[in-house]
């Protein structure tokens, strides 16, 4: 497993799974580092947008360079990725993640909604409409990421 954070460039090897989800501008649970560890003898490329030297002082704003520099890096990592795993915290609220969802949710999408989400209904009634994989906890995503990899391989 080759992993990724932003903003650092990143190859196309197939295939790329890319973490979606709670960050809440760093307070949220560090969880991509042990769903990482979980994945490392996968031969993947994991793109984790978790940024190191994240300044959660950044004006979110177009013409802030860094911020748009990190948007532009998540919207182009969901884009080129074979599997998007998506992860809400239920004490988050993760809005951005929300519209991730809506972006590019389809077959490619696994999204693990903890109980408590605030929004747990309407995610849960979007999978089910739009054919989203929903799985209830991080071992199922897993296999659920481990079954598709050798899919892909194939």
């Amino acid at each position: 497993m080759i992993e990724i954070k932003s903003p650092h460039t990143y190859s196309t090897k197939k295939p790329i799974l890319f973490l979606a989800g709670s960050i809440e501008m760093g307070s949220a649970k560090p969880w991509q580092s042990q769903f990482t560890e979980r994945l490392s003898h996968l031969d993947i490329t994991v793109l984790n947008p978790r940024r190191d030297d994240w300044d959660s002082t950044w004006k979110q704003s177009i013409d802030n360079s860094k911020f748009k520099q990190q948007v532009e890096w998540e919207l182009s990592g969901q884009e080129i990725s074979d599997i998007i795993f998506v992860y809400l915290q239920a004490e988050t609220k993760s809005p951005i993640t929300l519209l991730e969802i809506g972006l590019f949710g389809g077959s490619n999408m696994i999204v693990y909604c903890e109980d408590g989400y605030w929004r747990k209904g309407n995610v849960d009634i979007v999978c089910h409409r739009y054919g989203i994989c929903q799985v209830d906890s991080f071992e199922t995503a897993v296999s659920e990421i481990e079954d598709r990899i050798t899919g892909i391989e194939k």
